[in-house]
């Protein structure tokens, strides 16, 4: 990353905070009304929390509002398909579970724009190319997720964000802002075809020709994240 990009998320940091600070208060009202919503429909916890890595690998706490009922092996529910409700959905399309971000935002954990923060169990699949990707910090939205967000392949998903790193600067990053709120408002891209979230990544030599399901791998999920403010959520609460 040459000297001008460098120079540019410093930048970049001082309107994370400007911008996540007052988003945080202005969406105030907001959260409380889905947290009651959360609370009723899906009971407690209201948030979801999950050790996600950041810039170079090094792991932070992601908070997010709940989408999923909680796993439990007495009452049959099993697969995202059958964990998630219709609000559980509804929430998702729209983003509103994502608000909660703006703390990891402020906290200096994520940016608004960047590669989206996936798994922990992921840093050992990844290609030293794939791995670029953490060469910043993790964002609510990024050129993944305006590109297709979990409609892409993850090779796709990779190759764009490691473009970005490449690529980042202050033009690019209005151009994401400005089309994830277009996507978000058209609802696109939300989950991986056939899927309720998106396939676990496995690796890039074998992923391809082994899909793994939403409950692969120990009966771990893989996060939809994706939306600028989402494709990759990983909701196991």
């Amino acid at each position: 990353m040459n000297m001008r990009r460098r120079a540019y998320l410093r930048v970049k940091r001082v309107v994370d905070v400007v911008v996540s600070g007052a988003g945080l208060l202005v969406t105030t009202p907001a959260m409380a009304a889905v947290a009651v919503a959360v609370r009723r429909d899906l009971g407690s916890p209201v948030l979801f929390r999950q050790v996600r890595p950041g810039r170079d690998g090094r792991p932070f706490e992601l908070v997010k509002f709940r989408t999923m009922r909680t796993l439990s092996s007495s009452d049959g529910v099993d697969t995202d398909a059958e964990r998630l409700t219709p609000f559980g959905r509804w929430l998702r399309s729209t983003s509103l579970d994502e608000l909660p971000t703006l703390w990891n935002v402020l906290r200096g954990d994520m940016s608004l724009v960047g590669p989206r923060p996936l798994l922990m169990e992921y840093l050992d699949r990844y290609t030293p190319d794939q791995f670029r990707r953490h060469e910043v910090r993790p964002g609510i939205t990024g050129l993944a997720q305006v590109r297709g967000r979990n409609a892409l392949s993850w090779e796709e998903k990779f190759a764009a964000d490691v473009e970005y790193v490449d690529t980042v600067g202050p033009v690019l990053d209005a151009r994401i802002l400005l089309t994830t709120l277009l996507t978000v408002l058209r609802r696109e891209g939300i989950s991986a075809p056939g899927l309720a979230t998106m396939h676990l990544f496995t690796g890039s030599v074998d992923v391809a020709d082994n899909p793994q399901s939403d409950t692969d791998l120990g009966g771990h999920r893989a996060d939809v994240d994706d939306q600028g403010a989402g494709a990759d959520r990983y909701d196991a609460a």
